[in-house]
């Protein structure tokens, strides 16, 4: 059995879950999104948490048990605490700043490049610290978990880090593989 999709999903105060055949649609403070998983799995709503189980042990029902309960994990959690990730912004010169909710970057480009937030999702920017390392923090926040991820994903593309300075943009906690560089003569 799954060990992933044996665990329970606990339901947080003021979220609301309706279950149809192959779908969970949740309610909460940050809004509604909807899980679609494969029908021959079954959610079932036990006390405070919903369960996942699956039909047989086929081996395609055994692989999607733990992702459909990671699926509907993430949508119980985004609508209750919602999600965020923090992108760095490194090199000299290179900044971020917001204009009502668009976000200006300025990372080395000969313009600024502006990024329009989707729905749902919300962007704010924090200060470096050193000039040398850190200089500019950008936190995307929103429901929908996949949304948080490919959103920093296409910031992180404007200007991904490079290997001999390190200068760009990264995840916060990201390592860089850096490369020597030229031999002196």
């Amino acid at each position: 059995m799954s060990r992933i999709g044996k665990m329970p999903i606990p339901i947080p105060q003021g979220v609301d879950v309706q279950i149809a055949p192959g779908r969970v649609v949740a309610k909460g403070p940050l809004g509604q999104l909807e899980a679609a998983f494969p029908e021959r799995i079954e959610c079932v709503r036990e006390d405070d948490a919903l369960l996942l189980k699956r039909s047989s042990d086929a081996r395609q029902d055994r692989a999607f048990h733990g992702l459909a309960r990671a699926l509907v994990a993430n949508v119980v959690r985004g609508v209750a605490e919602g999600f965020q990730k923090t992108l760095e912004i490194r090199g000299v010169g290179y900044r971020a700043n917001l204009e009502g909710q668009d976000l200006n970057i300025l990372v080395g480009y000969s313009h600024p490049v502006k990024v329009s937030p989707p729905p749902g999702i919300t962007f704010e920017v924090l200060p470096g610290g050193n000039p040398q390392e850190v200089t500019g923090r950008i936190v995307v926040r929103g429901a929908s978990k996949e949304q948080v991820g490919q959103v920093s994903a296409n910031i992180r593309k404007i200007r991904p880090p490079e290997p001999y300075k390190g200068k760009g943009i990264r995840y916060e906690g990201e390592h860089i593989r850096r490369k020597v560089g030229k031999a002196a003569k």
